[in-house]
């Protein structure tokens, strides 16, 4: 009993942790808003923000058929091409983040009541059988979703037309060669105003923070939202 009471408490006060972070958080990104936006400035003529709208709005509704279609339609109008997706990495991604965690702590929850069963009563002892392979479950849900996603929070999309890439992150720097606007880096580095990023074929160099937005973007806490 002292364990199942103590299961009690852990869960309420992860929730109430939550709900208080949920409110002192900047709004949330809304996916419909991020697809419209992204339809904006492909109308507009600007593939690299268009491209980077629709990512973040496919992070949120992975299975939105309409994102997809317009996300693909950009990248090839702007002669880019994806790098293909493993099939681990499309089953991960299948699960929207938020929906991910919240399984995960669901997981939890059900392992907890699954262990602490056969302390309240011989009736309820087979509840251990049925929550702790249905927790484990959950669990693994979120913990390949984790791993699939956790590789793009370093990805980045050129938004300009033509990105110099350069040598040393310095403006006079020497350009070792350009990024195409819509184009998909990956970040490794940030120095100052550069980041240093490694292309699909595996070139690297410094590029200015302006000329790549992320697909994560950063929440600067000193910045009111």
């Amino acid at each position: 009993m002292p364990r199942l009471m103590l299961t009690v408490v852990f869960v309420g006060l992860s929730l109430c942790g939550g709900r208080a972070l949920a409110d002192s958080a900047p709004p949330r990104y809304s996916s419909d808003a991020l697809y419209n936006l992204g339809n904006s400035y492909a109308r507009a003529g600007k593939p690299g923000l268009a491209v980077l709208n629709y990512e973040r709005a496919a992070l949120l509704a992975p299975n939105d058929e309409d994102i997809k279609a317009n996300l693909a339609y950009v990248r090839a109008a702007a002669h880019v091409a994806r790098e293909p997706r493993s099939r681990l990495a499309q089953l991960g991604e299948t699960v929207a983040p938020v929906t991910a965690a919240w399984l995960g702590v669901s997981g939890l929850v059900i392992i907890g009541l699954g262990l602490n069963s056969s302390s309240v009563g011989r009736r309820f002892r087979r509840l251990r059988v049925i929550c702790i392979p249905l927790g484990l479950a959950l669990l693994a849900v979120t913990v390949s979703n984790a791993l699939t996603l956790g590789p793009r929070v370093n990805d980045a999309v050129v938004l300009v037309h033509e990105a110099p890439v350069r040598v040393t992150p310095v403006p006079m720097g020497d350009t070792s060669f350009a990024l195409h606007e819509a184009e998909t880096v990956t970040v490794t580095a940030k120095h100052e105003d550069f980041m240093l990023i490694r292309t699909r074929d595996g070139r690297s160099g410094w590029v200015a923070r302006g000329d790549v937005g992320l697909v994560v973007p950063l929440v600067d806490p000193k910045t009111p939202p």
